[in-house]
């Protein structure tokens, strides 16, 4: 394994532990791909029965991708057609599809902050996932900051949320705690953060056959600590707002609604790339009816376009490189965004025979 990626086997569960702390564990393509290659190796290995992947720091699960990363391929050949950045995003949702499909139980440290590609590398699949919150998780998709969309199998995850909790999500970026995250069906168990070295010490001394039961049994006495959902109890507006019939519609809806809720979501959303909301509304809604092999697929033709339209990388310069915090959207306002502008992000790059993802199933 790479320097940021630290693996051991402990009583037949493999370990897996982010430790690049000065990032916040942003994935980097070696992280990718020695997630890649332990989680292959260990998919069939008689000698592992469970894997937990965590981090060195409290403070941070993962942060998502290496930002910094794509600012400086996408500028290193013309339209950001760096192969590295071909590469990473290939990889990257691959990987995605990999824990998705994980066929043993795949635990999920969530402490601290969760965002991004943290959320890919979370959010397995229901057959397998552990996903486990405390009072410290700060956790959103706000690809939409910074001029992308919520990928890494967001397209699937946040589109079948209740209701318009996952438009509300991948439009606003804004972030939400443990108890929105279980609310929303993106967490499974509350643990306080103190409690998280008794839990690491419990998943070492457990057999890997028996630990899905040994840490439900662990957290239960923590399941009302976390408290009380803010999007619980806002879901009705939520769902109104978020379910009109374009962005335009939605942010017109969140103007009529004096409620701090509602004022904080609406001033989020007028920071946003107005394009890149509109063409998040229409992967989300996409995404609704697609598995997720190829809602993979779709994100990978998205980012495509992303890269040679040039949003993100104008929103990574502007928060990230020189942090002026003052982006060039391209259009700048959503009245200028049409919908041949969305529908192009769609648009195939690759013949369905040839598509980096076509072999994922």
């Amino acid at each position: 394994m790479s320097e940021f990626v630290q693996t051991r086997v402990a009583n037949r569960t493999g370990m897996i532990i982010l430790d690049r702390p000065k990032a916040l564990n942003s994935l980097s393509l070696a992280m990718v791909r020695d997630l890649t290659e332990v989680l292959s190796a260990w998919r069939n290995d008689p000698a592992i029965d469970a894997v937990v992947i965590g981090s060195s720091s409290e403070k941070a699960l993962c942060a998502g991708g290496d930002i910094r990363f794509f600012h400086d391929c996408g500028h290193a050949t013309p339209m950001g057609g760096s192969a590295l950045l071909e590469d990473f995003f290939t990889e990257e949702y691959a990987l995605n599809h990999l824990i998705h499909f994980y066929p043993k139980p795949y635990i999920a440290l969530m402490d601290g902050v969760v965002m991004g590609g943290g959320m890919g590398i979370a959010q397995g699949g229901p057959e397998c996932r552990i996903r486990i919150v405390t009072e410290k998780t700060k956790m959103a998709m706000p690809e939409v900051n910074i001029g992308l969309f919520p990928d890494v199998g967001g397209s699937y995850f946040l589109s079948r949320a209740p209701g318009q909790l996952g438009h509300y999500l991948g439009l606003s970026g804004l972030t939400i705690g443990a108890a929105d995250a279980l609310y929303v069906g993106l967490a499974d168990l509350f643990v306080p953060q103190a409690h998280m070295g008794a839990l690491q010490e419990l998943i070492e001394a457990t057999p890997g056959a028996q630990l899905r039961a040994a840490i439900e049994a662990f957290a239960a006495p923590f399941s009302a600590d976390a408290g009380a959902s803010i999007l619980a109890a806002q879901r009705d507006g939520i769902d109104r707002h978020f379910g009109a019939a374009s962005v335009s519609a939605i942010m017109a809806s969140l103007e009529g609604d004096d409620g701090e809720f509602a004022q904080k979501a609406l001033a989020a959303m007028r920071q946003r790339s107005p394009l890149m909301m509109c063409v998040t509304r229409e992967l989300l809604l996409r995404g609704a009816s697609l598995d997720v092999a190829d809602c993979l697929r779709m994100e990978r033709t998205v980012v495509r376009h992303n890269f040679e339209h040039g949003e993100v990388l104008e929103g990574v310069r502007a928060l990230v490189i020189d942090k002026d915090n003052a982006p060039k959207w391209n259009p700048a306002s959503l009245d200028q965004v049409d919908a041949p502008m969305v529908e192009r992000f769609f648009a195939p790059v690759w013949p369905a025979a040839a598509h980096p993802l076509r072999h994922l199933d």
